[in-house]
């Protein structure tokens, strides 16, 4: 009996572990990161349509420029679901567009942008002279002649956005989800591996219990 106790030990310790890292993996993947498909053209060639992408749920004073974020904006786009483009600018930045070389500059100087699809950095939109209000972002799409961002609705604080829609930032080094799914997946082998220690534990109970000889006959009482 005492190989069915250590087994059934091993897989209750096997399960929870198992358990843990499974359950764990799940919980924090959903808390720290989220997924997208990418539906339009308007962030090509880095992005193009049907692409998934998937982003770092941070909040949206952690933003930085140059990065691609994914937002909400329902009062603009008039559906609420997740719209992909480029920060540009950040509070207190000041965003110009498009003289002499046709290039966006920021603060003064040319912003250099190896992302575009395309030469023309204004993609056929009228100039803009934007100062970004602190607690806002200036977002661009990166094919700027089929792109509806912040050149669209300068009426609006300049085009700029909120840093509350911001629901994160896309990543491009996948490290933590993998090792989050490595951690799923060995959680789930685990949670087997206890399941079969545990029916082993019952087979070697029921084999101990079917060779033990019955007591003789003058050990029984009447």
């Amino acid at each position: 009996m005492g190989r069915a106790r250590g087994l059934g030990i091993a897989a209750v310790v096997v399960g929870l572990v198992g358990l843990l890292a499974g359950l764990g993996g799940v919980g924090y993947g959903r808390y720290a990161f989220g997924g997208s498909v990418v539906s339009g053209e308007s962030m090509a060639p880095t992005f193009g349509r049907g692409d998934r992408v998937v982003f770092e749920r941070i909040d949206g004073s952690e933003v930085r420029r140059g990065d691609v974020v994914v937002f909400s904006a329902p009062d603009r786009y008039g559906v609420d679901a997740l719209v992909i483009e480029r920060v540009v600018g950040v509070g207190g930045d000041r965003v110009t567009c498009c003289t002499g070389d046709a290039r966006v500059t920021l603060n003064g100087e040319p912003l250099r942008e190896p992302y575009l699809k395309g030469a023309e950095a204004g993609g056929g939109f009228p100039a803009y002279d934007v100062r970004v209000p602190e607690g806002r972002l200036f977002l661009l799409g990166d094919h700027r002649a089929n792109a509806r961002d912040s050149r669209a609705f300068l009426d609006d604080h300049g085009g700029t956005l909120p840093t509350s829609a911001i629901r994160g930032r896309v990543i491009d080094d996948y490290t933590v989800p993998v090792v989050l799914g490595v951690a799923m997946t060995a959680g789930v082998v685990l949670v087997l591996v206890a399941a079969g220690l545990g029916i082993a534990a019952m087979v070697v109970r029921r084999k101990a219990r079917a060779v033990v000889p019955p007591p003789p006959p003058w050990a029984v009482r009447v």
